[in-house]
């Protein structure tokens, strides 16, 4: 899934723990990208690994963007058992800290 007509944006950073292997991140990637294919709601979704020279990344390495077509539907997103499930499965033991924006973007 792209960007395109979607809304919203749910925008996710991450920090993985140092001791997270490497490829335990590649799966929690690939998990995510599943999840949101899996929820009908979800109309985009793209990630990436962060590569800005500026030295402004505070430590986050990963941004994932998610949108849906209007609040709404994010609202059903967060407390959606998938979501919480990818949460508990792949998240809790793995982050150090994560930062999350919403906004509807602007013309």
């Amino acid at each position: 899934m792209s960007l395109g007509s979607e809304n919203y944006r749910h925008v996710v950073l991450f920090k993985f723990k140092d001791e997270t292997p490497a490829a335990t991140v590649r799966a929690i990637e690939q998990a995510f990208s599943d999840l949101c294919a899996a929820l009908p709601f979800v109309r985009g979704f793209e990630w990436g690994v962060n590569s800005s020279p500026e030295n402004l990344s505070m430590g986050f390495t990963h941004c994932f963007i998610v949108s849906f077509a209007d609040a709404a539907a994010r609202d059903v997103y967060l407390p959606h058992p998938l979501h919480q499930a990818f949460c508990r499965q792949h998240l809790d033991a793995h982050l150090e800290k994560a930062c999350v924006v919403d906004f509807l973007p602007s013309a």
